[in-house]
């Protein structure tokens, strides 16, 4: 069946305009809860959403579908991605639902499942929930009298997702000494957050804590870091760290006020795990956007590169599949398996913490952990989107510039999800090189697609 509501990260659109209505959220509902029935007794759904005031519209309507097909609803309200992943397996619910658009402005909003175990929905279940809307195969299944589900308030949610993030952390360690900022976007972590920060022992600057339903990741957060950078260097604060409005990444920015590349964070923890033997399999996982320095400097140190499509899932698939314990990407979300099933920007925040105070370096010190190399990233629009391969001078190309770097560079040439563009990425040690087989690719791109 051709997938009509669910995209890589949940169903997400214009709140208020089809698929993102109240009517689509009741089917959502009606049909998850459906699906997720798998036991004797009781079922138990969990429900958390970020700070957008669409929330408020989509959670009551997600209610209202799960309660109407017998299964009761446990609402935590605003709380980050991974706290919800958390809370679902905590609370030994059935499955667990996130209301966010993520790092989007808060016009938009979203719907993302997690299964018991915590991690999101493979295709195959998102498939079928899809099916069951469109199908109206549910549609008599209506309980009545006290077969009808419940909706409980969880008042600890956050204290337990707070001493959750906490046990990240060796119990001897503390942050005392270290002064930060911490921008919370206006988004789900605007509590948790500060309060992990400071009962770690921090001295702690908040910014982006004020949500009022239409700020959220306004100017500020993992997606704008300007004013972070500005806030690290009026508070001579030794880092700075940018949540987006979900809190499942997270952007840090040194003691200089200067951004640190994803990249250059992935390098630094990776060492540090595999240092301490605790790096599975000697392999880091990132994506295909991955800068070539961070393949270089991994493989000096023993350490494999393995890389996956763009998006946090293809990691996560990746990862699960093979064994790995640790992979991120550039854009900040990075994933831990050994303390989450999903990308924590709370815990990724404690592990570089933890790594500068255990070092006792500042974290622009940390990030010289790999040397980017030069790149040229360059978009072409396009008037269709056959198969590279399928075209000979293309194709042809592709395998001499290939050729050409011998391992000292890459090139990454990929259609855009969303837009038409093909993005051509080249990578080498030698910039001359890089803008010369940019261009090359470039040409024949346009003479042949564009």
């Amino acid at each position: 069946m051709m997938r009509k509501l669910f995209g890589t990260d949940g169903v997400r659109g214009v709140a208020n305009l089809d698929p993102m209505t109240s009517e689509t959220a009741m089917q959502l509902g009606r049909a998850a809860a459906h699906i997720f029935m798998r036991r004797a007794g009781r079922h138990q759904i969990v429900i958390g959403k970020d700070t957008r005031i669409s929330g408020y519209m989509l959670e009551s309507a997600l209610m209202a579908g799960i309660c109407s097909m017998g299964v009761d609803v446990l609402v935590v309200g605003p709380m980050p991605t991974p706290a919800i992943a958390f809370l679902t397996r905590s609370l030994r619910a059935d499955a667990g639902v996130v209301i966010s658009a993520s790092h989007n402005p808060y016009q938009d909003n979203g719907i993302k499942f997690f299964s018991s175990d915590g991690f999101k929905l493979p295709d195959d279940v998102e498939a079928r929930i899809e099916e069951l809307i469109v199908s109206d195969e549910i549609r008599h299944l209506r309980p009545t009298a006290d077969l009808i589900g419940k909706a409980y308030r969880i008042d600890d949610a956050e204290g337990r997702y707070i001493e959750f993030a906490k046990r990240s952390l060796p119990k001897d360690l503390d942050f005392q000494g270290i002064k930060l900022v911490v921008d919370c976007a206006n988004g789900a972590a605007y509590k948790v957050a500060p309060t992990v920060l400071r009962e770690l022992g921090a001295t702690v600057e908040v910014i982006g804590n004020k949500p009022d339903g239409m700020n959220i990741n306004a100017g500020c957060g993992a997606v704008h870091p300007e004013l972070l950078q500005e806030s690290v260097r009026r508070h001579h604060a030794d880092i700075g760290i940018a949540l987006d409005g979900d809190a499942d990444r997270a952007v840090f920015v040194c003691e200089q006020g200067t951004v640190i590349d994803g990249d250059h964070v992935m390098a630094a923890l990776g060492l540090d795990l595999q240092q301490h033997g605790l790096l599975a399999k000697q392999t880091l996982v990132g994506t295909v956007m991955s800068n070539f320095g961070l393949e270089l400097s991994m493989a000096k140190a023993g350490i494999k590169l393995v890389r996956t499509p763009v998006g946090d899932r293809y990691l996560l698939e990746r990862m699960l599949a093979e064994g790995y314990n640790f992979g991120g990407e550039q854009s900040g979300h990075f994933i831990f398996l050994d303390h989450n099933t999903t990308g924590d920007g709370l815990i990724s925040a404690l592990q570089i913490l933890s790594l500068m105070k255990r070092a006792k370096k500042p974290l622009s010190e940390l990030a010289k952990a790999m040397t980017a190399v030069p790149q040229v990233l360059v978009n072409i629009h396009v008037k269709r989107k056959p198969v590279l391969e399928s075209i000979p001078e293309v194709d042809r190309a592709i395998q001499e510039h290939n050729r050409r770097l011998n391992g000292s560079g890459r090139v990454v040439i990929r259609y855009s999800g969303t837009e038409p563009l093909l993005r051509i990425m080249v990578e080498a040690e030698q910039s001359s090189v890089v803008k010369e087989v940019a261009d090359d690719l470039a040409r024949v791109v346009r003479e042949h697609i564009g």
